[in-house]
């Protein structure tokens, strides 16, 4: 009963901070994803990213991450846009496109998560507020709070965890909320109720796939990360590949792609969050202004941005490969 009750206590919680989704995994051996992993990281599906080779043993097992870990807690934190800022496209009864900025005239397209504050430092707030309340209502908790910066498999512990399946794109699909969310965890010392996988509802559907302008999601379930353009935008520190020039489809910092033309995703809300409201000045940046910046503007404008990762001189270089 004490499980159930703190569980609770901690679900409510995440709610009222502003996760939308709150699910609960054993802290355990990720015995299904260990081969896959290994196979992946073998066919060089990472490419430059050799960050994904390093601590192997701790992806796979979250105890020797977090000595004594007996619970992973799975966040969800909605980063979906106001509708005023997006065109739709091709709207049907069982499809829809969604694009944050399409190209008016001449203007590079900016992954939907990029436009407001860093998530990093949003998230990480809000899960020091909730490791505090459990320590101050439950007890001496002991843990470590994670938002895409250590060698997590995130989108594993949120299957396990209930808050939705792996769809073909290799992301988490959330029934209710399509998959424009960001995934954190806590991995902690106290015994929790533990939730259950929910089913595979992708059926038949090939839509991420197809749409796909550099063939990164090879089958079914399986993207090549070196194919991605997300990847060549943000990860490849050289300059784009002269074959991949004018195959961006104008993104000039992450992709959308295979979820705008998810289904699922004509059932994503607008956020709530403050920090992630789009900067008006960005949402409106021509390939003109790109050319034009500066370093010194490029820091400004974006000096507490996602895009800051990318950095002054690969941005140019992705404007120019469009």
């Amino acid at each position: 009963m004490k499980a159930n009750n703190h569980t609770q206590l901690i679900k409510t919680e995440a709610t009222r901070l502003g996760f939308f989704h709150c699910g609960v995994s054993k802290a355990d051996f990720l015995e299904e994803e260990a081969p896959l992993l290994e196979q992946w990281l073998k066919d060089n599906r990472h490419g430059q990213m050799k960050y994904m080779e390093n601590y192997f043993d701790k992806r796979l097992d979250p105890r020797l991450l977090v000595p004594g870990a007996k619970t992973v807690v799975s966040l969800l934190l909605n980063y979906f846009p106001e509708e005023e800022h997006f065109d739709k496209l091709n709207v049907t009864s069982d499809t829809v496109r969604l694009s944050l900025s399409k190209p008016q005239g001449d203007k590079p397209k900016i992954s939907k998560y990029a436009y407001g504050k860093d998530y990093h430092f949003v998230i990480k707030e809000k899960l020091k507020e909730l490791v505090e309340f459990i320590r101050t209502n439950i007890g001496d908790v002991n843990g470590r709070v994670f938002v895409d910066s250590a060698p997590v498999m995130d989108k594993a512990w949120a299957k396990k965890s209930g808050l939705g399946w792996v769809g073909k794109n290799s992301n988490i699909i959330n029934k209710q909320q399509g998959s424009f969310f960001f995934i954190a965890e806590l991995i902690i010392d106290l015994d929790l109720e533990y939730d259950s996988p929910v089913a595979d509802h992708c059926g038949t559907c090939t839509r991420c796939i197809d749409a796909c302008p550099t063939d990164a999601i090879v089958q079914p379930y399986l993207v090549d990360g070196s194919k991605c353009i997300s990847y060549f935008t943000i990860e490849l520190k050289e300059n784009t590949p002269p074959e991949m020039k004018n195959k961006f489809q104008d993104w000039a910092f992450g992709c959308d792609i295979c979820q705008d033309v998810c289904p699922w995703n004509r059932f994503s809300k607008p956020h709530n969050e403050p920090h992630f409201v789009p900067k008006p000045e960005a949402l409106n940046l021509t390939r003109k202004d790109w050319e034009e910046m500066t370093e010194e503007v490029f820091r400004k404008l974006f000096k507490d941005s996602p895009l800051k990762r990318a950095g002054f001189e690969k941005m140019i270089d992705n404007i120019k490969a469009l």
